[in-house]
């Protein structure tokens, strides 16, 4: 039951409570009326009273009753609204329980689908597993056959060093078969001069006795005559054994340095070097070329200004060609442009931009190259100064050969020859690394390199040794010390191995280098750049120092100071470029 039907109970139980109280009352007023009558009757004002009390209770009584029929009407709509509610409360548990139902439907077609998800996941997992280990696989073998291959090169080098080994033994074995003959030669030749010795010896004895005989000389005049020709001869015999020792002596120390060289080289494996002028760079489509080019050669011209790198533009797809003989210019003009095409905005502003990001970037590769060298060597206490001189010489390169691997090689040459003939070896190594260090230089400072860098290195605290074998390695100072000889040697066998150096590069570059010399000693010049393998020079001036007549004096003059001075094949281009440029800021 309801909070509402208790609460009609509770009233309906109230009321009945009320109406037999009323009838109760009413019991009582009669009896109390039939004894008053009896006692009294002359109390008829009582007796109306109690009538009155009567038939106010009657009223009660039957108010109560309508209360009563009130209730019972009320409950019985209560009655008919619980049947409602509960017809209501039947509806809606069908309605439930067809709700739950359809939910139950939804459910299972939901975790069926969900299933089929998880197996299509879960394939895609073994799928991509698969896969994964497939691809896991391939690395292993591919690092396995990497292995494989460096122990193939390894056994390789361990055969080459064994059969070096073999080589060095059979030349031991050879050098004592010589000295065991050498040996056998000197007791034969000692034995021939006891012999003689001893004919000799009889010789003056019977010599003795006939001038005794014939000119009758006295024992002491015979014996200081003898004395004296015995003397002579063995004078003679000694300066015959000393020129045979010291013919003997030049003979083992030609082949014992001619060894020692010969090893020091063949434990040097270095790179045969080809130096090339020119640069290709690749584009990711043809497209990239016009955007190079610009509008009327615009981005072409500001790139070649600015960098002195000629730009080479043909018909080759997807790739342009930097030309120049400056290999650091060319390495700059080179990243420049990979970073122009990456960036994809090539404008003469951005151009300068990239340009000194470039420039930056590559003498951070000239420090790391000189780190790479020093640690190759072995040299750790370097002055920092020194270090960056260092850096510099790796795009730099003498009859082709790059410079920066050269003096590697060559510290490596010294410092086994140095070991073979029981020397300092980090002080030949140190001697024969900085050896060319003035060569970072040449192009600022006059002189020989090898004066300029003795002046470094005395500079930045290098020891005496190391300082006179650099000033002494082309003989413009006397060598007076074994570390100079050795460092001549080792330039030399660094040097002159084959494939080690071109002289016709180095011309190339020495006429290129002298073009643009004689340009910029002329005055108002500020950069000088030669463009097309030395075919062109380009000269940019300052437009306040020079005007236009005075620009094209100037080429006239650079021109005729070329042909009085070079031999050059074909003919060369001189361009005078005088630009003005103005520049505000907008605040």
């Amino acid at each position: 039951m309801t909070a509402l039907d208790w609460v009609l109970v509770v009233a309906i139980v109230v009321l009945a409570t009320l109406v037999v109280a009323g009838m109760v009352l009413g019991a009582r007023a009669l009896r109390q009326l039939h004894k008053v009558r009896a006692d009294d009757h002359g109390q008829g004002q009582a007796v109306d009273d109690a009538l009155a009390k009567v038939e106010d209770a009657n009223a009660k009584v039957e108010d109560a009753n309508a209360k009563v029929d009130d209730a019972n009407a009320k409950a019985a709509s209560v009655r008919a609204e619980a049947a409602a509610a509960k017809a209501e409360a039947a509806a809606a548990r069908a309605e439930a329980r067809r709700v739950l139902e359809t939910a139950h439907g939804e459910a299972d077609t939901i975790l069926e689908h969900a299933h089929r998800q998880a197996e299509a996941d879960a394939e895609q997992v073994r799928a991509a597993a698969r896969r994964q280990g497939e691809r896991e696989v391939a690395l292993l073998n591919t690092t396995a056959k990497e292995q494989a291959a460096e122990v193939e090169r390894r056994t390789a080098r361990i055969d080459e060093r064994e059969r070096l080994h073999a080589d060095e033994v059979e030349r031991l074995v050879e050098r004592e078969r010589r000295l065991a003959t050498m040996d056998a030669d000197l007791a034969s030749r000692e034995a021939a001069l006891a012999e003689r010795e001893t004919a000799l010896a009889g010789v003056e004895e019977s010599k003795r006795r006939e001038l005794e005989r014939i000119a009758g000389l006295t024992a002491e005049a015979a014996r200081t005559e003898l004395v004296e020709g015995i003397e002579a001869q063995a004078k003679r015999e000694a300066a015959i054994l000393v020129r045979d020792i010291e013919s003997e002596a030049k003979t083992t120390a030609d082949t014992r340095a001619r060894h020692i060289v010969v090893d020091a080289i063949q434990r040097i494996a270095s790179e045969q070097t080809s130096e090339s002028v020119v640069s290709v760079l690749h584009l990711p489509s043809d497209e990239m070329k016009g955007r190079i080019i610009g509008r009327e050669g615009r981005n072409i011209r500001a790139f070649e200004s600015v960098t002195g790198v000629n730009l080479i533009i043909d018909d080759t797809p997807e790739a342009v060609l930097l030309s120049c003989f400056d290999p650091v210019r060319r390495e700059v003009g080179r990243l420049t442009l990979e970073k122009l095409v990456l960036d994809g905005r090539i404008h003469p502003h951005r151009i300068e931009e990239v340009y000194d990001s470039a420039r930056n970037e590559v003498d951070v590769l000239c420090d790391r190259a000189a780190e790479e060298a020093l640690v190759d060597v072995g040299i750790t206490n370097l002055h920092p100064e020194l270090s960056k001189l260092l850096g510099r010489l790796r795009y730099r390169t003498s009859y082709g050969q790059n410079v920066l691997k050269h003096l590697v090689e060559t510290a490596h040459i010294a410092g086994i020859m140095a070991a073979e003939l029981g020397l300092d070896v980090p002080t030949m190594k140190r001697a024969a690394f900085l050896h060319d260090i003035g060569k970072a230089l040449t192009h600022e400072v006059e002189g020989s390199h090898a004066l300029i860098g003795a002046d470094l290195a005395r500079k930045y605290g290098e020891s005496e040794d190391v300082v006179h074998a650099i000033e002494a390695h082309h003989n413009e100072v006397q060598p007076q010390t074994i570390e100079a000889v050795l460092t001549q040697a080792a330039d030399a066998c660094s040097g002159g191995r084959p494939g080690a150096r071109r002289e016709s590069l180095e011309a190339y570059v020495k006429r290129l280098e002298r073009i643009e010399e004689i340009a910029s000693t002329k005055a108002g010049v500020e950069k000088v750049f030669a463009m097309q393998a030395g075919r062109e020079i380009r000269v940019m001036v300052r437009p306040d120092d020079i005007d236009d007549i005075g620009a094209a004096v100037l080429a006239r003059d650079v021109a005729k100071q070329i042909e009085e001075e070079l031999t050059y094949p074909g003919q060369i281009r001189v361009t005078v470029v005088r630009e003005s440029r103005v520049t505000e800021l907008a605040r």
